[in-house]
């Protein structure tokens, strides 16, 4: 009996699909949608938006507290003073305007 010592075709074929699956795999878990690249710039842009909401809310408490203060339970009377000169364009005698 002789025994061919050349591998079978079939080996060779099973062993490139599995090779070129595990690279592909590979990309998609560095690359894909859902992949590590992907998870940065997330991680990235989620710290961003939570600094903008800091800006946000503190903003928001800035006007809440001129809304409040110009309301009828508490009236800031130099905020409205303020206020109808701004809208109205008028300033009093001792001020100086600055253009």
């Amino acid at each position: 009996m002789t025994h061919s010592t050349r591998p079978n075709l079939g080996l060779f074929v099973f062993l490139g699909i599995a090779i070129t699956l595990s690279l592909y795999f590979m990309f998609a878990a560095v690359q894909g949608d859902y992949g590590v690249f992907k998870r940065a710039e997330i991680d990235a842009e989620a710290v961003e938006l939570a600094k903008e909401l800091e800006g946000l809310t503190a903003q928001i408490a800035v006007l809440e507290n001129k809304t409040r203060r110009l309301s009828y339970d508490y009236l800031d009377l130099d905020l409205l003073d303020e206020q109808a000169r701004d809208v109205l364009g008028m300033v009093r005698v001792d001020e100086v305007v600055v253009q």
